[in-house]
């Protein structure tokens, strides 16, 4: 009797897992959390770009636990504040940031810029690197819409309550978390990944 592989998801955010755990649940492996882990490091997001920073986060950990791990990095890119916050999504406004806080950072560098103007996209790069630390598979996603206003709703996390969905109306915060689990980038960039999963599972590789 075989054992069920297991991958390390290279996060400590709750909602964050739960998303990926939706999002990976059916592709057969065991997946755990940096918070079953207690040895697990805190790797420096120094990287320029989101990919960059899945990297670091995959092969670093990687290496020190001796375990498959899948980095992700991701955030939210506005237009109008040249890409900004990006890379600094969870830390917009300042080392000790909340969701609130950066979502208020964000309506107020925006001011009343016009609605058209306020067009925005969630991207999100993920890396899967093995227990050496070689990368083995990698991905990105995005999804495209709107800053608005004022937020709305209490689903999702991050900036998800004051980005909308232009389809559909209404911000991810108001969404059903179905909705959100097929359109957003973290759901895009994990529908990329999963054949590169399956077929490292299905070798035999991945032990």
């Amino acid at each position: 009797m075989t054992s069920t592989p297991l991958l390390v998801l290279g996060t400590h955010n709750r909602k964050k897992r739960e998303e990926l755990e939706g999002l990976l649940g059916d592709v057969g492996l065991e997946l755990r959390t940096l918070a079953d882990f207690p040895g697990a490091i805190d790797v420096v997001e120094s990287g320029k770009t989101f990919a960059e920073n899945a990297v670091l986060k995959a092969v670093e950990q990687a290496r020190h636990l001796g375990r498959w791990v899948l980095g992700e990095d991701s955030g939210l890119m506005v237009d109008a504040l040249d890409g900004a916050p990006g890379v600094l999504s969870r830390r917009y406004s300042g080392p000790h940031a909340t969701d609130e806080s950066n979502n208020r950072r964000l309506l107020e560098r925006l001011g009343q810029t016009p609605l058209e103007q306020r067009t925005a996209r969630y991207v999100c790069h993920m890396t899967l690197a093995d227990p050496c630390g070689a990368i083995r598979a990698e991905s990105e996603g995005t999804c495209s819409g709107r800053i608005l206003f004022e937020p709305q709703g209490t689903h999702g996390f991050g900036y998800d309550p004051v980005f909308e969905v232009v389809e559909y109306h209404r911000s991810f915060g108001v969404l059903d978390p179905s909705v959100k689990a097929r359109l957003s980038h973290r759901a895009q960039a994990a529908r990329k990944l999963i054949p590169s999963l399956k077929r490292l599972v299905d070798s035999g590789e991945w032990t």
